[in-house]
């Protein structure tokens, strides 16, 4: 099968094991199903495609649906936006296959980091390709870790979340939020599968840590737009922080995430004494320098 495209064919048979019948409209044949999710037929028939037209897809080959049949695929499979964005480009892919290369290194101009500096009193991060951590407002550093302190090479959030003992001792539920940055990774390595950079990090991270190894596996792509997280910060105790994620259109492999707290809460209190503890601009609150043995 010349230039398979086995990344869309895993994601494909994924997305179909998590199908609903039932929530789908499909009528009860009576057949005992043997595995979860939807067959193969009935993915076909609700994308208004043949069946073979669409084990063909779901095997890899190198066919390059037309939009209109790739968005009734994604609605018949009921993936959302990221789902979506994410089938489009792995059969983008389908002409041809990926070749590695190796990407710009990303800049910040100074005008983000005035802005970061700006948003003195609220957690900062601008996270780019493959969750670089391009830069952290000094609360940043003192919530999560020094960033700074991190050789740039390994400067990046999946890597310190999964391969930092005190990021899994700093989530009271580390286990969605490094889920999900898994998710996030996917959806970023899947845009352009060929980058150097990314293939290293996904081998690195799937040889050192088997929860990032089993959740790559699972092929889940999640885009964090705003959330909550809850923290057992070790200087201010028990806080949880709300964050948004803005896009910069001039940037459009850059994110800021904003991380900020209820007025008058028990945690926008933790937040304030924080900020007070670091007015001079020590980062040294916590030693949390990312430590590279899990």
């Amino acid at each position: 099968m010349a230039h398979s495209n086995r990344e869309l064919a895993d994601f494909l048979r994924r997305a179909r094991s998590l199908g609903d019948p039932a929530r789908a409209g499909l009528p009860a044949d009576g057949r005992v199903r043997r595995v979860p999710g939807l067959r193969r037929e009935e993915v076909a028939l609700l994308a208004g495609v043949s069946t073979d037209y669409y084990a063909r897809l779901e095997q890899g080959r190198r066919i390059v649906p037309s939009p209109a049949v790739v968005a009734a695929i994604g609605r018949a499979l009921e993936l959302d936006a990221a789902g979506r964005a994410h089938l489009e480009a792995l059969i983008g892919r389908s002409a041809g296959p990926a070749r590695g290369r190796a990407r710009g290194v990303q800049r910040v101009r100074p005008g983000l980091h005035q802005l970061l500096d700006a948003l003195d009193g609220e957690p900062a991060l601008l996270l780019g390709r493959r969750t670089d951590v391009l830069a952290s407002n000094r609360m940043a550093r003192a919530l999560f870790t020094d960033f700074d302190r991190i050789p740039a090479v390994e400067r990046n959030y999946a890597r310190w979340m999964f391969l930092d003992r005190e990021a899994r001792s700093l989530f009271a539920d580390w286990e969605p939020h490094a889920r999900a940055t898994v998710e996030s990774l996917r959806l970023d390595a899947g845009n352009d599968p060929g980058d150097r950079s990314t293939n290293a990090l996904v081998a690195e991270l799937r040889e050192r840590s088997p929860e990032f190894a089993r959740w790559w596996d699972e092929h889940r792509v999640h885009q964090r737009t705003h959330g909550s997280k809850r923290l057992n910060h070790p200087p201010v105790g028990e806080l949880t922080v709300e964050y948004e994620t803005f896009a910069l259109p001039g940037d459009p492999d850059t994110s800021l995430y904003v991380y900020t707290a209820e007025a008058g809460s028990a945690s926008r209190e933790a937040l304030n004494l924080l900020a007070s503890w670091n007015l001079t601009g020590d980062t040294g609150i916590r030693s949390s320098v990312a430590n590279p043995s899990a």
